[in-house]
């Protein structure tokens, strides 16, 4: 059976996705750490300590083939997509392996400029519109299978 896993740190989807699991009867599993502790009906919740990338590795090693993976985290979603995951976004956007290898290289080039002392914009305030597209997309993804 198909669970989605949720990397819920600041995750700003997470009643819409627990939400979809429950209506295609999916298993929903939050994962956060201490800073970020949750408890949400229909969903586990499995928190862990503080630490550099501690949900990730907790994350990752919970996921079987097929499993949906709901993560903004680029590294995260090429390791879920390693493990055969389906790694989707918090606007809708399905990771892939034809779109993976272009988002990690422009995550290492922003970096660098960060760490050359530049400033790039922030996100934008997030808009009820890219909400839609998020549910319209899980409950394409969940659909299928």
């Amino acid at each position: 059976m198909t669970t989605i896993l949720v990397d819920a740190d600041g995750c700003p989807v997470i009643n819409e996705t627990i939400a979809i699991a429950n209506e295609f009867e999916m298993p929903c599993v939050l994962i956060c750490d201490t800073a970020h502790e949750m408890h949400r009906d229909g969903a586990e919740t499995i928190t862990v300590s503080k630490g550099a990338d501690a949900v990730d590795f907790v994350l990752v090693n919970r996921i079987k083939k097929g499993d949906i993976v709901v993560t903004q985290d680029y590294g995260l979603a090429a390791m879920a997509l390693a493990k055969q995951g389906l790694p989707i976004d918090q606007n809708g956007r399905w990771y892939t392996n034809d779109n993976i290898d272009q988002l990690l290289y422009a995550r290492h080039q922003a970096q660098k400029i960060r760490r050359a002392g530049g400033r790039l914009r922030g996100p934008k305030k997030r808009t009820a519109e890219q909400s839609e597209g998020f549910i319209e997309s899980l409950r394409k993804l969940c659909s299928t299978l």
